[in-house]
């Protein structure tokens, strides 16, 4: 190998050349040995993958497990609420509280909710009868709690003028039932039992009353409504899969029976399922448990996996047909896994960071564990199964046998003789006198239709303009849903649509989000509650709430009583003598903590409970409220705590989703730089950065302006959307950087005509099987669809329509290339015309 030095250029610029195609050179190489390994042992490489099918396969069914805890999969990992909630229990445990309600605050524990809807128009407070009704038979079950709260209405209408803010009609009413477990093992299976006999009672009750809408909710519901999505799905995937087979067969098909692929497109769409069957299984031995979000796993790995197939098959068709078979798979393995096994490694990079500690939700962590054994899973069964394959099918094909009856082709005088269907059938569609003249592959309907209509439509001047327009909307459209992203998760997305908890749910939302959730604000030191200045700082944090607090109902009782207690002694004094043992004042008992040193009583720790007023949306004013309270225990005198069991849920789960995406696309752009003058070439991997910056915001802001929350299901696509976009613009952009063509507008027809189909084969595939999701009545699937479709449909259009359009404009140049095949030609005709002067007996055709 010569490397010249063109005129000007530094010593640098050739050795940075030099190293590259060094290492180019290298990896191909070792394709290539790969290759003719495969071809040489086929029947090896077939029986390991299907024998580690079959043995991780047969694990992943007799080790299959839910995942039983929705807090730990959904709810931040490092949550400051978590702290929180153990101090609250430490201090107020649930088992010295037997019959209040607001001591479950800290934990949901076990519990039943219904809400009573009445009709339209009507008013639930003349339906007493009803609600009781509801009431007592809810009562009488067993094992249940005697305690209940049932002070919340919902759709309430004032009473106008009225200063003491009289209720005259409200629409709904929610209750709320307890039950007491305190973590014990059988009262806890004891309390599972109630709740399913609950949820049947309320089912029973609707029917009986008419006149009413019972909407009920267990502790349970929500588990079991999150993986009802898993069981919905079931058919869909299998629907889904049934649709990429088709695509995959028809789309490697050809007239011609001799060339056509139909069942490599089959098997490799098989080779991916049973890459995925393995991964399964590698997980359940490892003691993994199944949850709903890992449904986006086969669509994301069919996504990579025949993203390998077709690129192989289309590196087959571009190899000469006069090759034995060998090296004909050798060729197209050095062709094509150089890039394949990039891509497949930046997947295991960004999806190994979301796996890594940093990641703070635990479905999203389980998610990316999984998926990267899958992609390494994927990349050897395509080299080993699907290429022991490819040896197969080429053999057949050098024999002259059918590609799809596998028996041998007649010869054209015996076809001749036949009818014409059977010619149609059984003829290669090749004549055997133009073998050498044209490349048959090259009568692919995708590859045809690139190469003599799309090619010359797209690099037209005239549609130039208009694309540049379409990618400035394209760009307009993402910034503007980009600033419109908000962290409105909530945990509803990820159950099915039709299912109790999100019927419950929507009600609530309706009728109760006028005021937020019951806050604990629990005091967790020594404080001197009978002095002025803290009284003062008590009453300045609870304002703007509605309190529920022994201080404020202690202080008002002193003041009726006319009872002075300025000093300690004589405020703990009447606290624990007079307040407490008053009926109306004796549930604040367990609000107070009493430690006792000698004679002298203290109050160590209480409790008060907050509720703040809200607006629609309930759950973003939360979370700003807790923003605002933590800040101040700090810098306020009084030490304090805040929690609600939703906390755990909302605590910065805003940064915990968005930092797998950072940590991924960090990770890309970091092996993308270290490559940058190391790979092929530095242009191609900056035209890849800003092709992937592109599709990302695009993708990002598209799911935004369509009311796709920031959800742990929406950042597993934004990751992949990352890799999906490396996989299809890669090969494309480095064929353009490194074609040697006059002009750029012939080197990227060169670059479609090489890759386009195998890009089109496999959007097109992972496409269709995404439909099949729309079916599925879960939120979790609509997100999935919504988050693909736009993967998809973003990196079509940037394969397809903007990126051949704007390298035509943009560097790199091909002048040089040009020079060097004017060059090359002008030393070409100069040693013809010496052979013949030499030789003026013999005649060269230039």
């Amino acid at each position: 190998m010569c490397f010249l030095r063109r005129p000007g250029a530094p010593a640098s610029w050739i050795w940075w050349r030099m190293l590259r195609q060094v290492l180019r050179r290298g990896l191909q190489s070792f394709c290539h040995r790969l290759g003719l390994c495969v071809s040489r042992h086929p029947v090896f490489f077939l029986t390991v993958p299907a024998v580690l099918t079959i043995t991780f396969g047969l694990s992943a069914l007799n080790r299959f497990q839910p995942e039983g805890d929705l807090e730990r999969l959904v709810a931040p990992s490092h949550s400051l609420a978590k702290i929180e909630r153990s101090l609250a229990s430490s201090l107020f445990p649930l088992d010295e509280s037997k019959s209040q309600l607001y001591s479950d605050l800290h934990t949901p524990g076990r519990y039943g909710r219904v809400i009573l809807l009445s009709p339209p128009g009507d008013n639930i407070l003349l339906q007493a009868e009803g609600i009781l009704q509801t009431h007592r038979a809810v009562l009488e079950m067993k094992d249940g709690r005697n305690s209940f709260i049932g002070h919340q209405l919902g759709g309430v209408v004032e009473v106008p003028n009225s200063k003491d803010q009289r209720v005259k009609s409200a629409r709904a009413i929610q209750i709320t039932y307890y039950l007491q477990t305190y973590g014990s093992a059988t009262q806890d299976l004891i309390g599972e039992k109630w709740e399913n006999e609950f949820c049947k009672l309320m089912k029973k009750l609707q029917e009986e009353h008419q006149d009413l809408q019972l909407y009920s909710l267990a502790s349970f519901s929500l588990w079991r409504d999150f993986h009802k999505t898993s069981i919905l799905a079931r058919s869909k995937v299998l629907v889904s899969l049934v649709l990429i087979l088709t695509t995959a067969t028809l789309s490697s098909s050809m007239k011609d029976c001799l060339r056509s692929k139909p069942f490599l497109g089959l098997l490799g769409v098989l080779t991916v399922c049973i890459s995925i069957i393995t991964a399964a299984g590698i997980f359940f031995i490892t003691d993994g448990k199944y949850n709903s979000t890992l449904l986006g796993i086969p669509f994301f790995a069919m996504g990579h996996g025949t993203k390998g197939v077709f690129e192989l098959l289309s590196g087959w068709r571009r190899t000469r047909e006069n090759l034995p078979f060998k090296d004909r798979v050798a060729d197209a393995y050095s062709d094509v896994m150089v890039t394949y096994t990039m891509t497949s490694s930046l997947y295991f990079i960004t999806f190994g960071m979301g796996a890594s500690p940093f990641t703070n939700i635990e479905a999203v962590k389980v998610f990316c564990q999984n998926m990267c054994v899958s992609i390494l899973l994927n990349y050897f069964y395509i080299f080993s199964f699907f290429g022991s394959c490819l040896v197969f099918a080429g053999q057949l094909e050098q024999n002259r046998y059918h590609s799809i009856f596998c028996c041998k082709i007649p010869s054209a005088e015996y076809l001749d003789r036949k009818p014409v269907w059977f010619q149609t059938v059984m003829s290669d569609g090749h004549q055997q006198t133009s073998h050498h003249e044209t490349n048959p592959y090259q009568h692919h309907f995708i590859q045809h239709f690139l190469r003599e209509h799309y090619n010359e439509w797209i690099t037209n001047i005239y549609v130039k303009p208009f694309v540049v327009i379409l990618y400035l909307i394209y760009a307009s459209f993402s910034f503007m849903g980009c600033l419109q992203i908000s962290d409105r998760a909530n945990i509803i997305n990820l159950l099915a649509s039709d299912s109790p908890s999100v019927s419950y749910a929507m009600v609530q939302q309706k009728y109760f989000s006028n005021y937020s959730p019951v806050i604990g604000f629990y005091i967790y030191e020594p404080l001197e509650y009978w002095n002025s200045s803290v009284q003062e700082d008590l009453r300045r944090l609870c304002s703007g709430f509605t309190a529920v607090s022994w201080v404020e109902q202690y202080y008002q009782f002193l003041k009726v009583s006319n009872i002075s207690a300025n000093n300690k002694s004589d405020f703990i004094s009447v606290l624990q003598s007079s307040f407490l043992k008053k009926p109306e004042f004796q549930h604040f008992r367990n609000d107070i903590i009493f430690s006792k040193a000698g004679d002298e009583n203290n109050i160590i720790a209480s409790r008060l409970y907050l509720v703040a007023r809200t607006s629609r949306d309930k759950q973003k004013e939360v979370i700003e409220v807790l923003e605002k309270l933590r800040p101040l225990s700090l810098s306020k005198s009084i030490r304090f705590i805040v929690f609600n069991p939703s906390f755990v849920f909302m605590d910065h789960y805003g940064l915990s989703v968005t930092v797998p995406v950072l940590i991924a696309g960090f990770g890309v752009l970091l092996v993308l730089i270290l490559t940058f003058f190391l790979v092929i070439h530095p242009l191609g991997n900056f035209w890849l950065i800003l092709s992937v910056t592109s599709i990302e915001l695009g993708v990002l802001g598209l799911m935004t302006l369509w009311n796709v929350d920031m959800d742990c299901i929406s950042i597993l696509c934004l990751i992949y959307t990352l890799n999906f976009a490396i996989d299809h613009c890669a090969p494309l952009l480095y064929t353009f950087v490194l074609a040697t063509e006059h002009t750029r507008t012939q080197c990227i027809k060169s670059s479609l005509q090489e890759h386009g189909t195998a890009i089109l084969q496999n959007v097109t595939s992972f496409l269709i099987g995404l439909v099949p999701l729309l079916f599925v009545p879960s939120n979790l699937t609509f997100t999935l669809f919504k988050c693909l479709l736009l993967t998809g449909g973003c990196t079509l259009l940037h394969c397809f329509v903007i990126l051949p359009v704007f390298l035509t404009f943009f560097p790199p140049s091909k002048k040089h290339h040009k020079k060097k095949k004017r060059a090359k030609r002008k030393e070409r005709e100069e040693i013809e015309c010496i052979e013949i002067q030499e030789n003026p007996d013999h005649v060269t055709t230039v």
